[in-house]
């Protein structure tokens, strides 16, 4: 079914990338979930990551469990603290758009841009943001670290979003983007990605509207407010880079 999803009929007149997929990944049974049924996974990371507090100002303020972070309070609030969003490009200028895993604790099955993480607590102190992206785009794209650059990084600006998710998991974040070019080796670990393909720029509109299943707040943020300018300009990215700023862009879906 999901090689179905990758090859639609939209596409078979039209010259692209091979779609790929990554291990359909075996999910645990209902016994193995803990107290919240969270798949033993992702409970780990979620009791084990030290996530940055900040305040509007994304000043540190202290550290709390990625669970605590993102767990939805009876009046709607959620912690927030400081995340990133990498959006990954070939050469060629193709964006690679990945599909969470359904263990995912907050937003499973959902599309998204190629990493979506937080920088943590380690070593007694806060984790540089590149070197937390290189991290993770290593851990869930299994993308080799001497292939990542950190000059091949391009810190856009950040945005400041709240979306309560499915009223039990949900994000407060102020979300550093970055964007990164660079031809890779990917292989997906299962636990995090689902399924992943790389679109053109001309095809990406016509593209989303097929999706089989929604697309996480941040991206769509991105996408509705800056993705085409920043898309349009890859060969000038810093002239475009507004670190100093905190954007509040409204999901309007």
């Amino acid at each position: 079914m999901l090689a179905r999803r990758l090859t639609r009929s939209l596409w078979s007149t039209i010259s692209m990338e091979t779609r790929y997929l990554a291990t359909e990944p075996v999910k645990p049974q209902a016994e193995e979930k803990d107290k919240d049924g969270v798949d033993p996974i992702q409970a780990e990371y979620l009791d084990k990551d030290m996530c940055l507090l900040v305040d509007e100002k994304d000043n540190f303020i202290g550290t709390a469990s990625k669970r605590d972070c993102h767990r939805v309070a009876p009046d709607g609030s959620v912690l927030l603290h400081r995340a990133f969003s990498v959006f990954l490009f070939n050469k060629r200028g193709d964006m690679l758009l990945q599909r969470r895993s359904s263990q995912k604790v907050t937003y499973p099955d959902y599309y998204s841009n190629a990493c979506c993480s937080h920088p943590l607590y380690i070593d007694n102190k806060p984790e540089d943001i590149i070197t937390a992206a290189r991290r993770k785009l290593n851990h869930e794209l299994g993308i080799p670290l001497e292939q990542m650059d950190p000059d091949l990084f391009t810190f856009l600006t950040r945005i400041h979003y709240h979306d309560p998710g499915d009223g039990v998991w949900g994000e407060h974040e102020i979300d550093y983007v970055l964007f990164f070019q660079n031809d890779v080796k990917i292989k997906p670990n299962p636990d995090e990605i689902s399924e992943y393909c790389f679109i053109p720029k001309n095809e990406f509109n016509a593209f989303i509207p097929t999706l089989e299943g929604p697309i996480t707040p941040w991206f769509n943020m991105i996408r509705r407010h800056r993705l085409k300018l920043w898309w349009n300009n890859l060969h000038r990215l810093k002239e475009l880079s507004e670190p100093e700023k905190i954007h509040k862009f409204m999901d309007d879906k």
